[in-house]
């Protein structure tokens, strides 16, 4: 049976799913393809648990960790109001196409609602069709202010 949760940081249970998980995901091709340096798996739940804004809903298949949704509450300036950027999102790929990140998504909404957020972000690779015809039928859909100036990228620079 699916049973979604927040992640507790403190729960071993817990801190070991988020890290495997995500860690599974930064394996696939949609996540770079390459495992999660062991720096990065040492410290990323104390990290994430330093910080209020920040939460992780896993997906559990009787016992099994099978998806993770990892939120980064941001602001918006023209809204006034709290944006959640949904920063991950993966499901194992035994489980994919079984419904788990539609009821990920659903978790995130209803938390981002609680918190007063006046929308859902995130960041899909322009390849990745599968995903893109899931956060479509949820109700995403890329981002422009103005058509004739086409859609938003997102873009980076390390520091």
């Amino acid at each position: 049976m699916l049973e979604i949760v927040l992640a507790d940081y403190s729960n071993p249970k817990h801190r070991q799913a988020v890290i495997d998980m995500l860690d599974d995901y930064a394996q696939d091709p949609m996540g770079g393809g390459e495992a999660l340096p062991e720096a990065t798996k040492a410290t990323l739940i104390d990290e994430m648990a330093k910080r209020d804004y920040v939460f992780s809903l896993l997906a559990f298949n009787d016992e099994q960790p099978v998806g993770l949704a990892n939120c980064v509450e941001g602001f918006s300036t023209f809204a006034a109001k709290p944006v959640m950027n949904i920063h991950d999102i993966a499901v194992i790929k035994d489980f994919r196409g079984q419904g788990i990140a539609k009821r990920l998504l659903e978790e995130v909404s209803t938390l981002a609602q609680f918190r007063g957020c006046c929308k859902l972000t995130l960041e899909v690779l322009q390849g990745n069709e599968p995903a893109k015809i899931a956060y479509e039928k949820f109700g995403f859909k890329p981002y422009q202010l103005d058509a004739e100036m086409g859609k938003a990228e997102f873009w980076q620079k390390y520091l």
